[in-house]
């Protein structure tokens, strides 16, 4: 069985992920949306990893050492400045947030597949709140798309 490879995956991600919005959160305090939702959000992914708790003592989870090549979210090291540089980082955001999206996906399968109500019911609670991430990061997307592209210098 390789449940625990995306259960350690989906893990970590979400670890990632919460950093990462708390990176950009900090990038940009300057923007009291970011910041605060940002944070709100990373509160989530926390929640998020709390949750799998009951599925990885059940199956059990591989670490990123273990796992295959190349299947583990890399996270902002670093926030950019300026207008464009929200939106270099608010797409970063996304694009973590859909690895996060689609191993929720994943997950959900393989629970079905199991007919396991337990990890079902843990997919349900926190797979919603992905989705209205991602929702929300392109609506910020597109918000701040205007004004770092065409208004700024």
């Amino acid at each position: 069985m390789k449940l625990p490879v995306y259960l350690g995956l989906l893990h970590s991600s979400e670890g990632v992920l919460a950093e990462s919005f708390r990176q950009v959160a900090e990038g940009h305090g300057d923007e009291p949306d970011v910041y605060y939702l940002c944070h709100t959000l990373a509160r989530q992914c926390d929640e998020h990893q709390k949750a799998l708790a009951p599925a990885i003592d059940r199956y059990g989870e591989v670490t990123e050492d273990d796992e295959p090549e190349r299947l583990h979210a890399q996270g902002l090291s670093e926030t950019r400045s300026g207008p464009v540089g929200l939106l270099r980082d608010l797409q970063d955001l996304y694009l973590i947030a859909s690895l996060v999206d689609v191993t929720w996906t994943v997950v959900k399968q393989a629970g079905q597949g199991l007919r396991d109500t337990g990890l079902l019911d843990i997919v349900a609670s926190c797979d919603g709140q992905t989705t209205t991430q991602l929702k929300w990061l392109q609506t910020r997307i597109k918000q701040a798309a205007p004004q770092a592209l065409i208004a700024a210098e």
